[in-house]
Protein backbone atom coordinates (compact mmCIF):
# COMPACT_ATOMS: atom_id res chain seq x y z
CA UNK A 1 0.00 0.00 0.00
CA UNK A 2 3.13 2.22 0.19
CA UNK A 3 3.57 2.34 -3.39
CA UNK A 4 -0.33 3.84 -4.03
CA UNK A 5 0.99 7.57 -4.21
CA UNK A 6 3.50 6.06 -7.28
CA UNK A 7 1.32 4.10 -8.98
CA UNK A 8 -1.38 7.08 -9.24
CA UNK A 9 0.59 10.29 -9.97
CA UNK A 10 3.08 8.44 -12.40
CA UNK A 11 0.38 8.12 -14.69
CA UNK A 12 -1.43 11.45 -13.95
CA UNK A 13 1.57 13.46 -14.26
CA UNK A 14 2.25 11.28 -18.10
CA UNK A 15 -1.50 12.44 -18.83
CA UNK A 16 -1.35 16.00 -17.94
CA UNK A 17 2.02 16.64 -19.06
CA UNK A 18 0.68 14.98 -22.70
CA UNK A 19 -2.41 16.78 -22.51
CA UNK A 20 -0.45 20.08 -22.38
CA UNK A 21 2.83 19.53 -24.39
CA UNK A 22 2.68 16.67 -26.58
CA UNK A 23 5.68 13.90 -26.03
CA UNK A 24 8.05 16.46 -24.97
CA UNK A 25 5.42 17.17 -22.22
CA UNK A 26 4.45 13.88 -21.20
CA UNK A 27 8.11 13.08 -20.41
CA UNK A 28 8.59 15.89 -18.21
CA UNK A 29 4.91 14.93 -16.73
CA UNK A 30 6.09 11.48 -15.78
CA UNK A 31 9.50 12.42 -13.84
CA UNK A 32 7.28 15.04 -12.42
CA UNK A 33 4.51 12.48 -11.25
CA UNK A 34 7.50 10.03 -10.03
CA UNK A 35 9.38 12.04 -8.22
CA UNK A 36 6.34 13.51 -6.32
CA UNK A 37 4.99 9.94 -6.05
CA UNK A 38 8.29 9.21 -4.47
CA UNK A 39 7.92 12.00 -1.78
CA UNK A 40 4.23 10.98 -0.98
CA UNK A 41 5.59 7.02 -0.36
CA UNK A 42 8.32 8.41 1.56
CA UNK A 43 6.01 10.53 3.66
CA UNK A 44 3.16 8.04 4.11
CA UNK A 45 5.80 5.11 4.99
CA UNK A 46 6.74 7.69 7.88
CA UNK A 47 3.63 8.60 9.02
CA UNK A 48 2.45 4.77 9.22
CA UNK A 49 5.56 3.69 11.45
CA UNK A 50 5.24 7.11 13.38
CA UNK A 51 1.63 6.44 14.30
CA UNK A 52 2.69 2.52 15.69
CA UNK A 53 5.24 4.05 18.00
Amino acid sequence: MGCLPLLLLFPLGFGVGYAIAGHAGALWGAGVGFLLGLLAMGLFIKALRGRRQ
